[in-house]
């Protein structure tokens, strides 16, 4: 269940958070978060590519930072504070994809619970 996903995606992300803090550059996050992941045994795909289908033309450019068990995306961010670009960014990939879920993961926050934003379709 995609619940289940987002919380386990959560835990991991606040324990990359609790031992690396913020101020590092978001590759890192990302290595760090997929490493945490493959130790609790959370299936993932880094940096896929997703394209769009327009009139038998495909449109591609799009890349996922993360998709988690094959269902939720996530962004990984490491900024003071969240431009709306995000938002807009997530709701594409979720278009493109098809998918439901996808959560923003924010890493520049000083506690990481303010710097997770689910987002539903």
């Amino acid at each position: 269940m995609a619940d289940e996903i987002t919380e386990k995606v959560i835990g991991a992300a606040i324990e990359v958070h609790k031992t690396l803090g913020p101020g590092l550059l978001e590759s890192v996050y990302e290595e760090a978060l997929c490493h945490e992941f493959g130790l609790r045994t959370i299936g993932f795909q880094r940096q896929l590519s997703v394209d769009v289908h327009y009139k038998d033309h495909v449109i591609g450019g799009q890349r996922l930072d993360l998709l988690v068990e094959n269902e939720v995306v996530v962004e990984i961010k490491s900024l003071r504070s969240l431009p709306e670009m995000a938002m807009a960014q997530v709701l594409s990939y979720l278009k493109a994809t098809g998918l439901k879920r996808g959560l923003i993961v924010n890493f520049g926050e000083k506690q990481l619970i303010n710097g997770i934003k689910r987002i539903s379709l």
